[in-house]
């Protein structure tokens, strides 16, 4: 009896709590299909604004964006602050660009992003390997999927699910409106093969810190960044074509532009061609980074993990 009323008990637990994300999922849903009725005029000068006051409040990301800008870029304190303010007021204006894709559909798309370099990605995939593709937290990443709906060829994004499952499920459903397929980062190895056998496109962000199980040490804006390795460990094993993918924001809209395929290094060494692989895919990403400074997620501690250092022991 006690059993029972346990069991029913937990039932009715795990019903409450569908019920509550179910509810939360359509007001987050709802939410941002109002803010997509908002012209791209105000949702831009609202999302800088928005921004600006991120920048002011959130002290904690500012310090992040900073130091990495003194990272990169050395101390020039006046030209960081400038830059910083301007990624915030960028980071504003992603939430009105994926609220206002909500209503866009096929037969707009050309209105509002344009791709360059398109060749580089059909040569690759008629290669009949799969395709890894290559690309960061830059522009509005979110928006990704459009230009791939756009190209026309199946695609695999591999991702990190988020704690908070109503939200979780929103860029779910957000990131395959256009078809598609997500690929949980965790143990996403094997699924990864699977879709490069198919054929298939795979989609890998390749600019966050990451631990030492999971990465190697590459140069990045002349310090070492603990950068993962999976995108070399997959490009070795299948020789599927790398190719990177940007999207820009532009003034009008948005670029996606294709850049050509990153070649495969080989020595004989498989540490060292993990090594060498992974600095050139980091090379890609600090390149368009300085050319578009603005455009990338400083807000993140790139340079976290550090390089292993043996204790000193004084005499």
């Amino acid at each position: 009896m006690l059993n029972e009323k346990y069991d029913q008990s937990l039932l009715d637990w795990k019903n409450r709590q569908e019920a509550t994300t179910k509810m939360t999922y359509k007001l987050i849903t709802l939410f941002f299909r109002f803010l997509g009725l908002i012209p791209k005029q105000w949702g831009d000068a609202i999302g800088a604004w928005l921004g600006r006051l991120i920048y002011i409040a959130d002290a904690r990301h500012r310090k992040i964006a900073m130091q990495n800008m003194a990272y990169a870029f050395g101390n020039r304190p006046y030209q960081n602050r400038k830059l910083c303010l301007k990624v915030f007021e960028n980071l504003g204006k992603i939430l009105f660009e994926m609220a206002r894709a909500l209503h866009l559909n096929e037969k707009n798309f050309f209105r509002h992003f344009r791709i360059e370099g398109v060749s580089h990605i059909r040569d690759a995939y008629q290669k009949g390997k799969g395709v890894l593709t290559l690309t960061a937290h830059f522009g509005n990443w979110e928006l990704l999927r459009v230009i791939a709906a756009m190209i026309g060829y199946p695609i695999n994004i591999v991702y990190r699910p988020l704690d908070f499952k109503p939200m979780d499920r929103f860029i779910t459903d957000y990131r395959t409106r256009f078809g598609g397929k997500l690929i949980p980062k965790r143990k996403s190895f094997r699924k990864i093969l699977r879709c490069l056998n198919d054929g298939e496109i795979a989609v890998l962000l390749m600019d966050q810190n990451v631990s030492y199980e999971e990465g190697v040490f590459a140069d990045f804006f002349g310090h070492s960044a603990c950068t993962n390795k999976g995108l070399a460990l997959l490009a070795l094993k299948t020789e599927a074509p790398v190719i990177p993918v940007f999207l820009i924001r532009e003034e009008s809209g948005f670029k996606g532009l294709f850049l050509p395929q990153v070649p495969l290094i080989r020595t004989g060494d498989r540490t060292k061609d993990i090594e060498a692989n992974t600095q050139a895919y980091n090379n890609v990403i600090e390149a368009m980074i300085r050319q578009y400074p603005e455009q990338w997620f400083w807000v993140h501690q790139r340079w976290k993990t550090k390089p292993y250092q043996a204790w000193k022991i004084e005499n």
